[in-house]
């Protein structure tokens, strides 16, 4: 009778110990599911069936690291400033570059434009997977809006978060993410834009589309916790 009392009084004082679903942070939900997303995906590639390869990515952001809590990484900043994730106090969008990649024509002056029209919304980082020698020229044409980082694993206290993103899910990726650091949704590959495509045309692509993203993004950045999928 005892046991049984102790077992009532713990189930109405202590629900958390029964209810609460255990956070999943971003890289433990990478750790777990991307050697079978890889593997899939090799299979779909070496067949040639590239739609069915790019669909894979999409499930696998959106069964598995959808709604994973992000890594607090701490980012060097050209500026020798710091940014650490935890203390931005709003949403966050994240894309990955390296400097050796060419980044699309016209994507440079469309980040610019909409950093600024979301300054008051969302937190724009660039963060290039190189050192800062590598990216000091190229950083100075992103306007103030956008914090320009960088990461290599040649600096020891990059190495997890180059292990998490760069060798995993590639540049350029887009990263986008709630005040509370939780993956709202996650884009990889940039945006196809013909070589021959006059600069006006493809800065008003590289806008539209990542405004597209962006406004899909607000509209659901207070997405519903739910369980994570896990990996059989």
């Amino acid at each position: 009778m005892r046991l049984i009392l102790l077992l009532i009084f713990s189930l109405v004082y202590c629900p958390s110990t029964f209810s609460q679903e255990k956070t999943i942070t971003f890289s433990d939900a990478i750790k777990n599911n991307i050697k079978k997303y890889n593997t899939e995906t090799d299979i779909e590639f070496d067949k040639g069936h590239i739609e069915k390869g790019n669909a894979l990515f999409d499930s696998l952001v959106k069964d598995h690291l959808v709604g994973s809590k992000f890594d607090d990484y701490s980012f060097k900043s050209v500026n020798s400033k710091k940014v650490k994730l935890s203390k931005i106090k709003k949403p966050v969008f994240i894309i990955t570059y390296a400097s050796w990649c060419v980044l699309n024509k016209g994507e440079i002056p469309a980040l610019n434009k909409l950093a600024k029209k979301y300054k008051e919304d969302m937190q724009f980082i660039v963060v290039f997977w190189d050192v800062k020698n590598d990216i000091k020229k190229i950083s100075r044409q992103f306007n103030n809006n956008i914090k320009v980082c960088y990461a290599n694993e040649s600096y020891k206290n990059d190495r997890a978060v180059v292990a998490t993103l760069k060798h995993t899910l590639g540049f350029p990726t887009s990263y986008f993410l709630n005040g509370n650091l939780e993956v709202v949704d996650i884009k990889r590959g940039g945006i196809p834009i013909p070589k021959k495509t006059p600069f006006k045309k493809a800065m008003e692509l590289n806008y539209t589309i990542f405004d597209q993203r962006l406004t899909s993004f607000l509209t659901k950045k207070s997405l519903a916790k739910e369980p994570l999928a896990e990996i059989d």
